[in-house]
């Protein structure tokens, strides 16, 4: 087998591939209605917000940080929409409104981060409270939902008279971006400089602090339209939408082969990761498992996308390490038959 071949086969996002046909092939024998168009529109949407999410807290993670407030963003936004709603807005100035105070929540993120240094595990889990605290405070206990169809249809809608959900597409179109920003660009590489070794990255002349900055600020921008979608899905503006999706996130972030210590990752393997995730809660659902054993699946599966990546790694590493000592040639003298050494 060739060596380029072998190393692909030995990637984390080829594992994440081959565990997302087993769980459809799972779905397809143990619930009928598995393999139809309306299951595939249910899937999809069900985990669309995560998938939008996941792209720029790919950028994050893999520059060494987390961003833990995301679901609160969201909730902040479908608060902020549904509040401005109320009030009379017009929904074409409600949109970048609410995109405008995703992208200041995300600033605030990075300003303390990277101008206070403080870290982003503490910082987001604060700002997590904040942002869901602020959504109640906006809009109270109460729910929106007199929204016009036209934009309702945008998120429980499909595209193009087929099975395929508006927020599906909407999905396709950032990971191509996203995708090709991280993979073909040198903000990419910027992105992996920074998580593989930060010092190194500042000496040879990357802003760092100015690259972590705006990811953050991206990161909350995304996690509003995300808010956006949410809202329009459910035809339904609350400030607790999106409560605990973080967790479900952060998982097929790190399921997809992201390194939670930074500087490795693909966008391919995260998006792979969502639908696994997607795929294996709704078989389960269709098979009648409760909620509190989804919640555990989802739990299982970030355990096992933060110790699967590090024990094979080290598993490579040990492999590689006794094929080069079983190389090496003997470094003891030859003697020969006279006593003498050849």
């Amino acid at each position: 087998m060739p060596a380029d071949l072998r190393a692909r086969l030995a990637r984390w996002e080829t594992l994440t591939v081959f565990l997302l046909l087993v769980a459809v092939l799972y779905g397809i024998a143990s619930a009928p209605d598995f393999a139809t168009g309306e299951n595939f529109n249910a899937l999809t949407s069900d985990v669309v917000e995560i998938a939008i999410i996941a792209l720029p807290l790919t950028f994050v993670i893999i520059a060494g940080e987390i961003d833990l407030s995301v679901a609160s963003v969201l909730g902040l936004a479908s608060a902020l929409l549904g509040a401005l709603w109320d009030a009379g807005w017009a929904m074409e100035l409600i949109i970048p409104a609410v995109l405008l105070a995703g992208a200041v929540a995300g600033a605030l993120n990075g300003v303390l981060v990277t101008r206070l240094g403080l870290p982003s595990l503490a910082v987001t889990i604060g700002t997590l409270a904040l942002y869901r605290g602020l959504a109640f405070v906006i809009l109270g206990d109460k729910a929106v939902a007199d929204f016009p169809d036209r934009f309702t249809n945008l998120g429980f809608g499909t595209f193009a008279g087929t099975q395929i959900p508006n927020p599906l597409v909407l999905f396709a179109v950032l990971a191509v971006v996203f995708g090709f920003v991280l993979h073909r660009t040198t903000i990419g590489r910027s992105v992996f400089a920074i998580g593989a070794n930060e010092e190194a990255a500042r000496f040879s002349g990357l802003r760092v602090k100015r690259i972590k900055f705006w990811l953050f600020v991206v990161s909350g921008a995304i996690s509003a339209l995300a808010g956006i979608v949410f809202t329009f899905r459910f035809a339904s503006a609350r400030a607790d939408n999106g409560t605990g999706l973080e967790l479900s996130v952060v998982a097929c972030v790190l399921l997809g082969g992201v390194s939670i210590f930074g500087g490795r990752g693909t966008i391919a393997g995260v998006v792979a990761a969502v639908f696994l995730l997607g795929t294996i809660r709704n078989a389960l659902t269709l098979n009648d498992v409760s909620a509190d054993v989804l919640t555990i699946v989802t739990g299982g599966l970030l355990l096992f996308s933060v110790l699967g990546p590090s024990l094979a790694r080290r598993v490579r590493e040990e492999l590689a390490r006794r094929r080069e000592q079983t190389a090496v040639p003997s470094t003891h003298p030859i003697t020969t038959p006279g006593g003498g050494e050849a």
